[in-house]
């Protein structure tokens, strides 16, 4: 999914938030929060997550249009404790109240120790990443995931239970480049019964694994943070705003030394480097460091987009009026 492709543009980083702040601009967003969203977006294409990269900013742009979602939404406190936050993101985009949980609960997991977070009533809250990262400068670990809307009708195939599936973990490192692992439980697996049969015979183990997080996502990202089993039983006021959020912060100097652990994870990442790498993989290297490695480059040279990327939003630009970056 998020493979670099080979056959590409470079554009300057800056060049291609301007154009994606521009297409949220149009549909009636603030221009805060609009350059907010173009940044989180094109640090994803950056990072090489191209799935959650500047290329949504065309469903998006259709959402806002067709008052699916709420460009300007309103973000509630619901509940609050020391430990604890809920937070309703008034029918917007979920990177909105998503951000804002996540670093309010660093300030709890500060004074507490640990603390979590919840999000209700908004759209997709994008890459996972994104939020498992914000407390790694704090010396914290974080863990994230979400939920959606689902149809379980009696002629779905059982992996449509797995939902989206999306989480991700924090973890600080000193030196070395943060642990982010970022992925997607079933992402490879949206198949129908006999595409799966195959797989489910060379890896069950494997299959079984991925649609049990998935579920794990699904229960503590959708149905905890109010998103029903049974859609007949939504009330919403904007259609799109069907996806919940966890988001759970632990500060590691509330159980032990931040620096010892630190030089923990550097030592791991530098002995990982050094192990036989994966067949067909380059090398050997902990979740998020390929990330990093992939924005230093886009600094130097520009943002890397495939022939997808830039027919997407090449078509936003003619359908919105906007002159096209590309």
């Amino acid at each position: 999914m998020n493979i670099p492709p080979i056959a590409c543009i470079y554009i300057d980083p800056s060049s291609l938030k301007q154009f994606v702040a521009s297409t949220f601009s149009i549909c009636g967003m603030a221009a805060d929060r609009a350059s907010l969203l173009a940044d989180l977006l094109v640090t994803n294409d950056m990072r090489g997550v191209y799935s959650h990269g500047s290329v949504q900013c065309s469903n998006y742009s259709h959402h806002f249009r067709h008052a699916q979602l709420d460009p300007n939404s309103t973000i509630t406190t619901v509940r609050e404790s020391p430990t604890t936050l809920v937070l309703d993101g008034g029918g917007g985009l979920g990177y909105f109240p998503c951000l804002e949980a996540i670093e309010r609960v660093i300030e709890k997991a500060r004074a507490c120790g640990i603390a979590v977070a919840i999000t209700s009533n908004h759209g997709h809250f994008g890459a996972a990443g994104i939020y498992a990262r914000v407390p790694l400068p704090h010396g914290m670990i974080s863990y994230v995931t979400s939920g959606h809307q689902l149809d379980l009708s009696p002629d779905r195939f059982v992996m449509a239970a797995a939902g989206g599936s999306p989480m991700a973990f924090g973890i600080p490192c000193g030196q070395e480049p943060d642990f982010v692992l970022d992925f997607g439980a079933v992402h490879d697996m949206y198949l129908g019964p006999e595409e799966m049969r195959p797989i489910v015979e060379m890896v069950p183990s494997t299959v079984l694994r991925s649609f049990g997080l998935g579920c794990a996502c699904q229960a503590l990202g959708g149905l905890l943070c109010g998103v029903p089993v049974d859609p007949a039983r939504a009330n919403r006021a904007w259609p799109g705003a069907n996806q919940g959020s966890l988001m759970i912060v632990i500060d590691i100097e509330a159980i032990g030394s931040l620096e010892a652990f630190r030089t923990e994870m550097d030592e791991y990442s530098q002995r990982v480097r050094k192990l036989t790498p994966l067949p067909g993989i380059d090398a050997s290297l902990l979740p998020g460091e390929i990330e990093e490695r992939r924005y230093s480059d886009a600094l130097r040279k520009g943002v890397t987009l495939g022939e997808r990327q830039t027919d997407v939003l090449r078509a936003l630009a003619k359908e919105l009026g906007l002159k096209s970056p590309f």
